[in-house]
């Protein structure tokens, strides 16, 4: 959900979303966004493995959710489609489960219209265009969608790092799982400054004229969970969450974690 910058001259500018489009291997993406994400690459080459683990992340986790009975989903911060996006993978588990996409960005909501037109005959699939900083608006417009009366899997993928105080995105976090029910799952992945590689990166991105991201600490991660039952294996690298066979354990700086919001009497 990153703030959007002119680039003039008709050029558009490096976009946060068609930069990870670029680096998750898809095709909606301009010269300017592939140079962007080329010079990220070039001080830290972690990043397209980043990219593609966090698919991954995504279709294990929302696979999890379904098949633990879980049939609603408010993706938060959702980005361009892609292969595999979360109503396909909800809704290949579980034809029946709604999905509701949530984002700022007028560039991923025209995008958004192809995406809600693949969903399941039994399912639904639907976009709003809000912002994560506002989630009485969200639950208010998503329940439309869906019923708030059970569980959902609120996701947060990648996305947290663009609200550069740590505080505020605590906030957001807790706001956001004050408002579910009991039994929803608060499912979060975000980049960590954990080598002076992607820090580096971090850098060359703003340099390149991209929106700045905001990496956290494994710990800062953590605390956006307080509160919350922690599945296994806890909070750790992309790749360790619970891999399928032949998933590769590459080294990658972002961890992730899926926590339930339990009735406390």
């Amino acid at each position: 959900m990153p703030a959007r910058h002119p680039a003039g001259h008709g050029v558009p500018a490096p976009h946060a979303a068609r930069m990870w489009n670029y680096w998750m291997g898809g095709r909606d993406n301009y010269a300017s966004d592939r140079a962007a994400g080329d010079a990220v690459a070039g001080v830290y080459p972690g990043i397209v493995a980043m990219a593609k683990q966090s698919r991954r992340f995504l279709i294990r986790t929302v696979r999890h959710a379904a098949r633990a009975g879980v049939r609603q989903f408010l993706d938060i911060g959702t980005g361009l489609p892609t292969a595999q996006n979360t109503h396909q993978i909800a809704q290949g588990v579980a034809p029946e489960s709604r999905v509701v996409y949530v984002d700022n960005d007028d560039l991923v909501l025209a995008h958004a219209r192809a995406l809600m037109a693949a969903t399941s005959p039994e399912g639904r699939t639907a976009f709003l265009q809000a912002d994560y900083h506002d989630p009485v608006r969200i639950f208010a417009e998503a329940a439309r969608v869906l019923d708030f009366s059970e569980p959902v899997a609120v996701m947060f993928m990648g996305v947290l790092g663009y609200e550069a105080d740590h505080g505020a995105v605590r906030s957001i976090v807790r706001r956001t799982m004050a408002a579910a029910p009991s039994g929803s799952l608060l499912v979060l992945w975000d980049g960590t400054a954990t080598c002076e590689a992607v820090v580096r990166g971090g850098r060359r991105l703003v340099e390149a004229g991209g929106a700045p991201y905001h990496l956290r600490t494994p710990e800062q991660l953590a605390d956006y969970f307080t509160g919350l039952e922690m599945l296994d294996p806890g909070l750790v690298p992309l790749p360790r969450w619970r891999p399928d066979e032949g998933d590769a354990d590459e080294p990658v700086d972002a961890y992730g974690a899926v926590a339930r919001k339990i009735f406390r009497g």
